[in-house]
């Protein structure tokens, strides 16, 4: 990638009238609310599924090993998410330097890597454990499940590394403000990282899709075809199943569909008029760290136990608080 500044004047991707998209409710006040929502909510799921992992299941399991990755990076990611809001609640203008816009970026898109691929892991371990139970137990320890969280943590950071290398502020003197990676120079849909970024896309999104497609298929077939009894082990399947594929696309789906058409359609025409929908599905895709507990939910049945176990205790701690009636 190659973000370069120039004239505002020359080189501004969309048209004029999208600048007033920038001030728009959607954007100054829908998203920031929205984001707000999301940093209340997942940042104590978050945080109790970590203490669960590490407390009461004791990291044994290579499912267990993505799980906690996954819930660490979502952790991460709602700690740095008050600047995002902060900068939409002033109207898109970033006030903290062009340091904290490359950090904040690149941590915005370390974490949606680190959740497809860790995501792609859980779907790959359980369609191991349930399709070859004995053939894989070489394979599924978790050192080797450690391993490849470090491979997947290298290659989302190595991924960033082109966000904290290049300029991302560019001032809008019409507006009076200064956007952190809303708006790019024209030369960032230009020959190779035209192909770099679709590239990039077809990886992390379209390949782990299909993947995680073809796993769940592959165990629901097989708990189907099975001689035993095993119509809880098949249904819990069909839920994570569905879990998955619906927290994957609704997460990723609507904002790689609008980056390849943005794409093609700067690359052919010249046209940038869906920036302002690109960044709007940008931001209402982090609500997926508020949803990834309910796959650590179905993917594992002493997380189930667990948060049972503290739902009844709270229930009965507030049974004991309350005073008889004679």
């Amino acid at each position: 990638m190659n973000f370069q500044n120039s004239s505002y004047a020359e080189n501004k991707f969309f048209p004029k009238n999208d600048d007033i998209s920038l001030r728009s409710w959607w954007l100054t006040r829908f998203v920031p609310l929205i984001h707000t929502v999301v940093f209340l909510v997942a940042l104590p799921l978050d945080l109790m599924a970590i203490v669960m992992f590490l407390v009461k299941m004791k990291v044994k399991k290579p499912a267990v090993v993505y799980m906690l990755n996954l819930a660490i990076a979502d952790v991460l990611f709602v700690c740095i998410l008050p600047f995002r809001i902060v900068y939409r609640f002033m109207g898109n203008n970033w006030l903290m330097g062009e340091g904290m816009c490359r950090f904040v970026t690149a941590s915005f898109y370390c974490n949606k890597y680190c959740s497809i691929l860790f995501m792609t892991s859980i779907s790959v371990d359980r369609f191991l454990s349930v399709v070859y139970p004995v053939r894989s137990l070489s394979l599924r320890t978790e050192t080797r499940a450690w391993l490849a969280c470090g491979v997947i943590w290298v290659i989302s950071l190595a991924g960033t590394v082109p966000l904290l290398t290049h300029t991302l502020t560019f001032p809008l003197p019409a507006l009076n403000i200064t956007t952190c990676f809303d708006v790019q120079d024209s030369n960032v849909f230009e020959g190779f990282n035209f192909y770099y970024f679709i590239t990039y896309r077809l990886v992390f999104f379209v390949l782990p899709l299909l993947i995680i497609t073809w796993c769940y298929i592959g165990i629901i077939c097989s708990l189907c075809l099975a001689n035993v009894d095993r119509a809880h082990w098949r249904s819990r399947a069909v839920y994570l199943t569905a879990v998955v594929l619906f927290v994957f696309a609704l997460s990723f789906g609507p904002t790689n569909v609008i980056f390849f058409t943005y794409c093609l359609r700067m690359f052919k025409y010249g046209d940038g008029s869906l920036n302002f929908t690109y960044i709007l599905s940008a931001s209402m895709s982090n609500i997926r760290c508020c949803l990834n507990p309910i796959i650590y939910y179905y993917a594992s049945l002493q997380y189930q136990t667990y948060v049972y176990s503290l739902l009844c205790w709270r229930k009965k701690g507030r049974n004991r608080r309350r005073p008889m009636l004679s």
